[in-house]
């Protein structure tokens, strides 16, 4: 039976004028029913408020905050938001300066350290233009353009083929696009698929790759409370670093740059964050989301567990190894939480109640109509069974993935390489691109880190052996008569595929060379190959069909829906906007905002106990700081991992704060956008002043930003 809930929600979509299929008895049927506004349908709805650029919620915005902003506004905040590897950042000042969060930039802080200094542990502050560190290997994209092409990527695949090829072919086309955007124009160009193939976006970028470090606080100063208080609220974290874009060895000078506010954002006032939110699943199916909480997250944490414990007993074992595991120590402890917090939203019996009857609503209006119902009406129960099926595959192909083992995936680089190049160019099954990504990997002289990989080893060993089973192919062929200790002893202790130069020996040698040698890890790919390619290619052809459904219900939703929902999350620029606001936690409320008062309490309460310990420099400070300043708030804008060093606006596109975080109740959202007690958490514009001023000695930063 449809939820009255669902019911109302169409009836106001038929109300409001929008492209809504279902029959004219539908309708009839809620006549009466009280209708819902803009606002109300974006809230009933749960896809939450993740707008593109180029289809922006005009009206929405009006009725909800009585602002309609201009095209020039749209483009300013645009212009002025960037994306960097995995997170958001922003221009800060007319010099080309950048904000993002400090665990954002760990990689640069980490690279530009030395023997004598860790800037992790102590900090970073350049205090001229000459000193300002360039960071290897960082980035940031700003969008400048947005182009429809979702005709040019549907007519590559004609109708009636299979999935598989339908995926090929506009794959295939969406690579074209982009080389031809790219060779025209000069830019970074990506086509993004939006309402899961529903509408085709190509993304045009300008990339700035002299990127240099200005200001970093403390580790212990940035994430203050350590994974304990990560994904919570109450926070005490000055989560934020400063880079700055150079282009051709001078500072850049930006057309658009977000300017600073003097007293951030107050209680119930309205925010922006303009950020690059990596991936939702609120489109997802029922059947999908069962999938994600059946097979894929359980394991997916079991295996971030298991890393995290191998680093951490090296590191007992010799405590300088903690320098080269700290960031990835940090990254899989954000995601054990982020996952479980994932998990406990679909072992939620609300949750799913709701999105079963979100899909019941939408289902119930494709079956009362008869052409919607002829072209659409089965995919859902296609999707079912497909994930059905990569369930009971979803073990093997996990543990078929030598994931996370460098050894194990040269070698079997090394035998599929072999086995591609024996044939004649037109008979191969990897594509050029593959086979030179392949290349590279195998002539890379990255170190392998044998002891961490050897002690992983056994872990997956002793899980697979529990999960499969001691008769299974791949177990059978790892372990070889051994227990898992012993086998991965031999398997990464007595390998040679840590040696580059012997690695491209042996290719050079090629199939004949492959087959005679008796290194345990290329004879442990090789074995298993011929299956995993099976294995592989089963599951390529399920998520192929699975994508074909997917349009299809995108279709659907589009026949009933319009365009008036946002899609869901893929790492491109959203607008998202929101309330500063408490909430109810414990019985109270959840302050909407905390205050350095409240870093030193919180430590005094834990004794000065890591990872509750003040960083020196503010316990130096102490005195001067006025403590009444605030340091974090939290506000209902919609946030997804990707929107980290978001910049948050008020209505003149002034930095009022900068994301990093969300509390735990925020992470089911990635299934169900609701906003009674899920919070964006950000640190207020005023704190990072102070802190700039008074700890760290940095007033000519703080000058920069402040425009003086």
């Amino acid at each position: 039976m449809r939820s009255p809930r669902g019911v109302i929600l169409l009836a106001a979509l038929v109300a409001v004028g929008r492209p809504v299929a279902g029959p004219p008895e539908l309708s009839a049927q809620v006549a009466g029913e009280q209708e819902l506004s803009g606002v109300e349908i974006v809230q009933e709805a749960g896809l939450g408020k993740m707008w593109t650029f180029d289809r922006l919620p005009l009206d929405y915005l009006e009725e909800r905050y009585d602002f309609r902003p201009d095209p020039e506004w749209f483009d300013h905040v645009r212009l002025a938001s960037l994306r960097t590897g995995g997170c958001s950042a922003s221009f800060v000042s007319p010099s080309g300066l950048v904000m993002t969060n400090h665990h954002c930039a760990r990689g640069c802080i980490t690279a530009v350290s030395a023997d004598t200094h860790d800037y992790m542990v102590e900090g970073y502050y350049a205090g001229s233009r000459g000193a300002e560190a360039h960071c290897p290997n960082m980035y940031l994209d700003q969008l400048l353009e947005i182009e429809d092409v979702t005709e040019r990527i549907d007519a590559a695949a004609p109708a009636g083929i299979s999935g598989e090829e339908e995926t090929r072919l506009k794959g295939e086309a969406m690579d074209r696009l982009e080389e031809e955007c790219s060779e025209e124009s000069g830019l970074r160009c990506q086509v993004v698929s939006l309402y899961h193939g529903g509408i085709y976006s190509l993304y045009k970028y300008r990339r700035y790759d002299d990127v240099r470090l200005v200001f970093a606080p403390e580790g212990q100063a940035a994430f203050f409370g350590g994974d304990p208080d990560n994904f919570t609220y109450p926070r005490h974290d000055l989560d934020v670093t400063f880079l700055r874009a150079y282009e051709n060895d001078e500072p850049l000078r930006p057309d658009h740059y977000f300017t600073w506010s003097e007293a951030g954002a107050a209680e119930g006032e309205p925010v922006f964050v303009t950020g690059n939110p990596g991936s939702t699943g609120r489109l997802l199916t029922v059947s999908q989301l069962e999938y994600l909480r059946d097979a894929s997250y359980p394991l997916r944490i079991q295996q971030y567990h298991e890393r995290v414990a191998v680093m951490g007993e090296l590191i007992d074992e010799d405590p300088s190894r903690e320098p080269d595991y700290r960031n990835m120590i940090f990254g899989l402890e954000n995601a054990i939480k982020a996952v479980s917090g994932y998990l406990r939203g679909l072992v939620d019996p609300t949750l799913m109640e709701e999105k079963h009857e979100w899909e019941a609503t939408l289902r119930a209006a494709v079956r009362e109509d008869r052409r919607l119902r002829e072209r659409y009406g089965g995919a859902w129960q296609e999707i079912a069974r497909i994930n059905e099926k990569l369930t009971r595959l979803h073990e093997e192909l996990v543990y078929s993935s030598f994931a996370h083992f460098q050894t194990l995936s040269r070698a079997r680089d090394i035998v599929r390489l072999a086995s591609e190049l024996a044939k004649p160019e037109g008979e191969r099954s990897m594509s050029e691109r593959t086979i030179e990504a392949a290349k590279r990997r195998i002539a890379s002289d990255r170190e392998i880190d044998r002891e961490y990989e050897r002690m992983l080893l056994e872990l997956r060993l002793t899980a697979a052996r529990e999960a499969l089973g001691p008769d299974h192919v791949l177990v059978r062929a790892a372990l070889a008569g051994d227990d898992p200790e012993a086998a991965a002893a031999r398997i990464i202790g007595d390998t040679r595929v840590g040696d580059p130069e012997w690695r491209q020996a042996l290719l050079e040698g090629g199939v004949a060379a492959v087959n005679a040698t008796d290194d345990p890890a290329v004879v442990l790919a090789g074995t298993v190959d011929a299956w995993v390619r099976g294995l592989e290619e089963k599951v390529t052809e399920l998520r192929a069909e699975e994508g074909a459904n997917e349009e299809r219900v995108a279709e659907a939703t589009f026949a009933v829906y319009g365009t008036m929902l946002p899609p869901d999350a893929t790492f491109t620029l959203r607008l998202s906007d929101g309330l500063v606001a408490r909430y109810p936690l414990n019985g109270t409320f959840a302050p909407y905002k905390t205050t350095i008062y409240g870093l030193f309490d919180r430590a005094e309460s834990f004794d000065h106990k890591d990872p509750w310990k003040v960083a020196p420099k503010w316990t130096a400070a102490k005195d001067e700081l006025d403590m009444s300043t605030p340091l974090n708030f939290v506000s209902t804008a919609d946030i997804i991992g990707g929107n980290s060093g978001s910049p948050v606006i008020n209505r003149d596109a002034e930095i009022v704060g900068l994301v990093f975080d969300g509390n735990m109740e925020m992470l089911p959202n990635r299934f169900l956008y609701r906003d009674e007690v899920a919070r964006c958490v950000s640190v207020h514009s005023m704190a990072i002043i102070e802190a700039l001023r008074t700890v760290y000695g940095a007033g000519a930063l703080a000058d920069e930003l402040q425009g003086r």
